[in-house]
């Protein structure tokens, strides 16, 4: 969404007969999100966490009120109106400061649940960034003499309680059959709350639920990159190639390490509802981008994409009871589901088992729980690597992929595939990460073995 005006000529005016009968979903801005609860990435705190912290909030939000007067000043050579966008956003960010001074004071009471509130807040906050970039991106459209409208699923203002799906199925209602081009908000409000339920992949859920309601041909995300074999600043822009097809279940792979082409619980329903995904990247509009269905299976076998993550840890369990008894993986799983965290992979011996979890999920609670359970535990930072494919069911592709690790003297601590044979999943020294997604795309992608 911060290049709009790429956007406009790439994807929404791109083909002057098809403009009308369209619904975008739109997220914010880029940054806004993090500027208002914390960054993605790095964790840097945004005015969630300020309030979260009863630090000083107002003028965090503030200070993101002037980033949305900035947005819409640059704005202004795609035709925004920008005082009527200035004056909207204003009242929208000084509407959530009240009510975030409200729930602050109920904090202060003491009489109140603290994480209710806190994820009331949340909510709040995060719907702003949605709602500005649906209502510039009408505005624009209005101001060229195009019929738009801004499908606002905030909620604001409106006190009935709707679940994320009724208050969807109110808004299609409303649409209809008007020839219109239509943005609607990433942020939907529900009781469910889609925060609550989702945190910062909300925007694809929304995505996904709009597009089943509305019986969609087909669902299209439009993205500033191709889904392509491999992370071109890893393996070389010229190395990467773009995949054309695949399926939900490698999409879901993918999403599994952090590679998201779809966020996995936005994915279900498309595939359930038979609807196709097209991801495709908005700044090179020629290309078709990676249709995914449900039953597609590559007619040759290969490596799609290789991938992987190097923000995970090995929580090594050791017990020489093991051998002889029943029950040690269900309770270390028991451990887990207590402290609401699953796990990536997980391997076993006689008196060993090995689970890869994601770093921001090791609490010190979990360690000190499974320490008074088992004879070690251990914590090791590590890296996954995986090849993934829909169809990768080869011999000797196995001893492919070792061997070109080998070859770069890279040490294999972990291996997971399952019969599907959909993901090969190597673990490495975090010190490999980026030498072994190397070595792997270099057999496997770009061999023409």
């Amino acid at each position: 969404m911060s290049r709009f005006s790429e956007v406009l000529s790439n994807v929404i005016l791109r083909n002057p007969k098809h403009v009308y009968g369209r619904i975008y979903i739109v997220s914010a801005y880029a940054g806004v999100t993090d500027l208002l609860l914390e960054h993605k990435k790095n964790k840097q705190p945004g005015v969630y966490t300020a309030f979260a912290s009863q630090g000083p909030y107002a003028e965090a939000l503030q200070g993101v009120k002037r980033r949305f007067f900035e947005i819409n000043a640059s704005m202004k050579s795609d035709g925004l109106e920008v005082a009527v966008a200035d004056q909207f956003i204003a009242e929208r960010v000084d509407g959530v400061l009240s009510y975030l001074n409200s729930i602050s004071d109920l904090l202060g009471s003491g009489y109140v649940s603290r994480s209710e509130l806190l994820s009331a807040a949340r909510e709040l906050l995060a719907s702003i960034g949605e709602s500005h970039s649906a209502f510039n991106s009408a505005n624009i459209l209005t101001a060229r003499g195009f019929t738009s409208q801004c499908i606002d699923l905030s909620g604001w203002g409106d006190p009935k309680a709707r679940t994320i799906d009724e208050r969807i199925g109110i808004a299609l209602a409303e649409v209809g059959n008007t020839p219109a081009i239509s943005f609607v908000t990433g942020y939907c409000k529900g009781t469910e709350g889609i925060m609550r339920e989702f945190d910062r992949g909300y925007s694809e859920v929304t995505f996904s639920k709009v597009a089943v309601a509305a019986k969609a041909s087909e669902a299209v995300i439009h993205k500033e990159f191709h889904l392509s074999s491999g992370d071109p600043k890893i393996i070389g822009a010229g190395k990467v190639v773009p995949v054309c097809n695949t399926n939900f279940d490698v999409a879901d792979q993918l999403a599994d390490v952090g590679m998201e082409a779809i966020h996995p619980r936005a994915a279900k329903p498309l595939e359930l509802a038979g609807i196709p995904l097209r991801v495709k990247n908005a700044f090179d509009p020629d290309h078709d981008g990676t249709l995914i269905t449900k039953d597609y299976t590559c007619p040759v076998s290969k490596i799609e994409v290789v991938t992987g993550t190097d923000k995970v840890s090995i929580v090594e369990v050791f017990d020489t009871r093991m051998v002889a008894e029943v029950g040690s993986d269900h309770r270390i799983m028991q451990v887990l589901v207590d402290h609401g965290i699953s796990y990536i992979s997980k391997a076993t011996n006689a008196n060993t088992i090995d689970l890869v979890l994601w770093d921001r999920d090791l609490q010190d609670s979990i360690i000190t729980k499974l320490r008074g359970m088992f004879d070690v535990v251990k914590v090791i930072p590590v890296a996954i690597v995986c090849a993934i494919g829909s169809n990768i069911a080869k011999p000797g592709i196995l001893a492919r992929a070792t061997g070109a690790m080998a070859r770069s003297r890279i040490n294999i601590i972990g291996v997971s595939q399952t019969a599907r044979q959909t993901n090969m999943q190597f673990t490495v020294g975090r010190e490999d990460f980026v030498l072994a997604q190397q070595a792997l795309h270099a057999e496997l992608c770009e061999s023409t073995e």
